[in-house]
C-alpha cells in the first residue's frame, strides 16, 4: 500500500517503524518544521523527520507542499490542520490516545493523567474536517497507573496503537467505522503556568500534575524549584526528586540537607 505519513513527536516513532517494517511504501512524510531547542536555541529537526532521514523516506515541512494521490494517509500527532486538499486525495486515518468523544484536542495523554483517570484507550479513527470527530475503526482499552508519567503512557500508546495500525492497513476492508457516541470533551494545550504548584490542592492532584506535565515549580525557602518525581503515600505527598534553579537534580533527602535543619517552608 502506497501511504503518506504525518507526524512529529516521539512517540510517533515506534508506530510508523512498525508501518515500515510491515513492507509499505511510504511515498512522503510530512511533520512540523525544525525549531530551535535548549538555550543556544539550535534548529533542530523532530523526532520523525530525523528518523525519516534515517531511512531515506522524502520530508516535508510545510503542508502546502502536498500534492500526492497514496491509498491512505495516516496522521498520528501531526499537530496541523488538514484542509480539503488533503482529506480529499486519499482516506485519512488517526492514532488518538484517548477514549473518544472524550478528550478531543491536542493533550489527551496529559489531561488523562492530570485529571487522575485510571483507564483510557487508544482509538483508530477516520480524519473529518471537523476535530477528532471521526468514525471510528478500532479501539482498545489500556490501564493508567497512579504513578504512571507522560512518557510512561506514551511508550504503552506508541506499542498499541502501532499493533492497531498494521492490523488495519493489512485489510482496511475488515474494519467498519462505528460514530463516536456521547457528549465530547476537549483538551487544551498546557503552558508553564499549569506547572505552578497550589499547595491548597490534595497530594493527590499536586501527584498528578507532576506526573502529567514532567514537573511543578514552586518556591521552598525562598528556592525556585521544580519538583520533578512524587509519590502518595498514607494520603500523604512524598517527593522524591527535586531541582533547585541552576542545579542538577537531586533526591528530596539531599535537597532537604542543604537546608541545614531549617524549617521548609513550601510556596515561600
Amino acid at each position: 500500500m502506497k501511504l503518506v505519513l504525518m507526524g512529529t513527536n516521539d512517540f510517533v516513532v515506534p508506530i510508523f517503524d512498525a508501518v515500515l517494517n510491515a513492507g509499505h511504501e511510504i511515498v512522503a512524510v510530512f511533520t512540523r518544521a525544525p525549531k530551535p531547542v535548549g538555550r543556544k536555541q539550535v534548529l533542530t529537526p523532530s523526532p520523525v523527520h530525523t528518523w525519516a532521514d534515517m531511512h531515506g523516506l522524502p520530508v516535508y515541512t510545510n503542508i502546502r507542499d502536498y500534492n500526492f494521490s497514496p491509498d491512505m494517509i495516516v496522521v498520528v500527532s501531526y499537530g496541523v490542520i488538514l484542509r480539503d486538499n488533503v482529506l480529499d486525495s486519499a482516506p485519512c486515518v488517526n492514532i488518538h490516545p484517548s477514549d473518544l468523544p472524550k478528550y478531543r484536542g491536542p493533550s489527551p495523554i496529559r489531561t488523562a493523567i492530570y485529571n487522575g483517570d485510571t483507564t483510557s484507550a487508544v482509538c483508530l479513527m477516520q480524519i473529518t474536517a471537523e476535530m477528532d470527530a471521526g468514525d471510528v475503526y478500532m479501539r482498545r482499552e489500556f490501564d493508567i497507573g497512579e504513578n504512571d508519567t507522560n512518557a510512561d503512557v506514551e511508550h504503552r500508546v506508541s506499542e498499541i496503537g502501532a499493533d492497531m495500525l498494521v492490523k488495519y492497513l493489512a485489510n482496511p476492508s475488515e474494519y467498519h467505522p462505528v460514530p463516536q457516541s456521547g457528549t465530547p470533551t476537549f483538551t487544551r494545550k498546557f503552558t508553564g503556568a499549569d506547572e505552578i504548584i497550589d499547595w491548597t490542592r490534595s497530594p493527590r492532584e499536586i501527584h498528578n500534575l507532576v506526573r502529567a506535565l514532567g514537573a511543578g515549580r514552586t518556591r521552598i525557602n525562598g528556592v525556585d524549584v521544580k519538583i520533578l518525581e512524587t509519590r502518595v503515600e498514607d494520603g500523604l505527598l512524598k517527593i522524591l526528586r527535586i531541582q533547585p534553579a541552576g542545579k542538577k537534580p537531586m533526591d528530596w533527602k539531599s535537597f532537604c540537607n542543604g537546608l541545614r535543619g531549617a524549617e521548609i517552608k513550601f510556596g515561600e
